[in-house]
């Protein structure tokens, strides 16, 4: 009997958790080994991946109004150029506004940035310390700790011709997305066969939904941010109160990195005005919207889409940054929500076996790029 049970139960070398473990550490490094494949191929061929994701992020923005263009019984395609059109509306007058309240105070602006910095160097004992000084140090630790985003702020022509002609090649990419975006999910479930399609299909449509609501909510939370940055300057009497506010609402799409930026300028520019009273009311105008962002905007409104813990957020961004540079700043969040949508679905699909009873996808004409 004895014989019995070793031959039954023995006939593993290692223990069952040990074979467990093994199998999870196994499933762990394919894992792993995909995503890594996976981001190198988006670094090679980043001119083609960067101009689609970037789409993708438009068209999760755009979707809405393309849908509400559609219920108004207006055309598909008209539908779809109207909608990119409307973006290229916003986001150029937002550029606009932006360039030329910093160039009407851009003099100002470098005045006051040289004095801040003599100011500085002489509190500490450097004296003789220039901006010029310090803006060669400061290169220097970009280049040790954030090379990949500093080189494409002082890159050549080049990179800004590449640039534009990503950007010309997202938006035509934006259009056929609103346009046909109903077939790209159909196309999902043909990928592969059976079930195998219907829930590539849910899992496509759960992450588009994912990324669809945080690029809704982030887009309120800056203009709330824009807003509000906007009114409490025009109070102060700081110039440019209109682009910087723009600003304000294009960082938001940049976490933590636009607002400081933005927050930075809009300090600098008080400064170079209004004076050293009128810069601390700026700052503390900055950093009430930010508050007002971290503890009520934040939590009311994506709670309601994909809500990620600070600390996922900052090492997404980390991570963004290090592959990607602004871009992966830009990217690395909304494709984290992404991963938690798919995380969710699979969760809903799997928990105690209910894969057959799995909620639905979504209506069958939405979207899903």
């Amino acid at each position: 009997m004895s014989e019995r049970r070793g031959g039954e139960g023995g006939a593993g070398v290692l223990p069952e958790a040990a074979v467990r473990v093994a199998g999870w550490c196994v499933v762990v490094l394919l894992v792993t080994g995909v995503a890594w494949v996976t981001v190198w191929l988006c670094v090679l061929f980043k001119a083609a991946v960067i101009p689609v994701l970037l789409a993708l992020l438009g068209t999760a923005l755009l979707t809405p109004l393309h849908r509400r263009l559609l219920a108004m019984r207006v055309q598909r395609s008209l539908a779809a150029g109207l909608t990119c059109a409307a973006v290229l509306v916003v986001v150029g007058g937002a550029t606009y506004i932006v360039v030329v309240a910093l160039v009407d105070s851009g003099d100002q602006i470098v005045a006051s940035a040289k004095q801040a910095a003599q100011d500085v160097a002489g509190f500490f004992g450097a004296a003789g310390t220039t901006l010029d000084d310090l803006a060669s140090n400061a290169r220097g630790l970009f280049g040790q700790f954030g090379g990949t985003a500093a080189s494409g702020v002082i890159s050549g022509l080049s990179v800004v011709a590449q640039g534009a002609a990503m950007a010309v090649l997202a938006v035509l990419l934006v259009f056929f997305f609103v346009r046909d975006g109903d077939r790209v999910a159909v196309s999902l479930r043909t990928m592969a066969p059976g079930p195998v399609g219907e829930m590539t299909e849910a899992i496509g449509r759960r992450a588009y939904r994912a990324v669809e609501g945080f690029m809704r909510g982030t887009t309120l939370i800056a203009l709330i941010d824009g807003v509000l940055t906007t009114v409490g300057l025009l109070i102060l009497g700081v110039p440019g109160a209109a682009g910087l506010g723009a600003l304000v609402f294009i960082g938001a799409y940049l976490p933590y990195l636009g607002a400081f930026v933005s927050g930075v300028l809009a300090v600098l520019v008080a400064l170079a005005d209004r004076g050293f009273a009128i810069a601390l009311w700026t700052l503390l105008v900055i950093f009430l919207v930010q508050m007002l962002e971290a503890n009520v905007l934040q939590p009311v409104i994506q709670s309601r889409t994909v809500q990620m813990h600070p600390a996922v957020v900052l090492v997404a961004i980390t991570a963004g940054a290090t592959v990607g540079g602004i871009i992966g700043v830009l990217l690395a969040v909304p494709a984290t929500a992404a991963a938690f949508g798919i995380v969710a679905e699979l969760r809903e699909r799997y928990a105690g076996g209910g894969g057959a009873t799995a909620a639905p996808a979504g209506p069958p004409g939405e979207p899903a790029p």
